[in-house]
């Protein structure tokens, strides 16, 4: 019986240097730092700590109202709402930023207008139902509703219309108030009349 304990020792042994690896050197890891806890947390939440890559490719948006440039852009994906106002040629004097949350991220397809209060704002069509506005009767409010028109704006409308003796002889005459230039004008053009 002692002589199969030690011929299983002997076995033990043998296989045991048999299997065993000849060592071999390990790769030096990169030291990682620690996450802390409100990227964790971020993360958990559904957003991106602020180490996350950039995001690649682009995206495109309607930039309107009180800019230099009204139009379509097309921007790095990643970018900001303010990179788009600076890229449509920056706000105009006097214009309320304060209603644009300049720090978002852009989303692809997106419109932004530039000191235009969001509640007042139209998408498409103004006055779908009821037809363009007769900018010769529309009260502040109403103008209010039009693409690219804030309160300053449309105060500065009714002042106009005040100075032309209470009427616009047409919608072109809209070129006279401060701040409407030709590119704001094609932008209200479907949207009003002076009848």
């Amino acid at each position: 019986m002692t002589v199969l304990l030690v011929l299983g020792a002997v076995a033990v042994l043998i296989a045991f240097l048999t299997l065993r690896e000849t060592p071999r050197e390990v790769p030096e890891l990169e030291p990682v730092s620690q996450a802390s806890a409100e990227e964790l947390e971020a993360v958990s939440e559904g957003g991106s700590p602020s180490t996350a890559p950039e995001p690649e490719g682009e995206v495109v948006v309607h930039v309107g109202g009180e800019v230099a440039e009204p139009g379509l852009y097309t921007m790095p994906a990643g970018s900001r709402v303010a990179d788009a106002v600076e890229e449509a040629g920056g706000a105009r004097a006097d214009t309320d930023l304060d209603l644009l949350n300049l720090a978002r991220p852009l989303a692809d397809g997106e419109r932004i207008l530039v000191g235009v209060e969001e509640e007042h704002t139209v998408d498409g069509a103004s006055g779908e139902a009821g037809g363009p506005i007769d900018i010769n009767r529309a009260g502040e409010t109403e103008l209010r509703t039009l693409p690219g028109i804030g309160e300053k704006r449309a105060r500065q409308i009714l002042a106009h219309r005040e100075a032309l003796g209470g009427s616009f002889g047409s919608v072109d005459d809209l070129l006279g108030v401060e701040g409407i230039a030709e590119r704001t004008l094609e932008n209200l053009r479907p949207h009003v009349t002076a009848g």
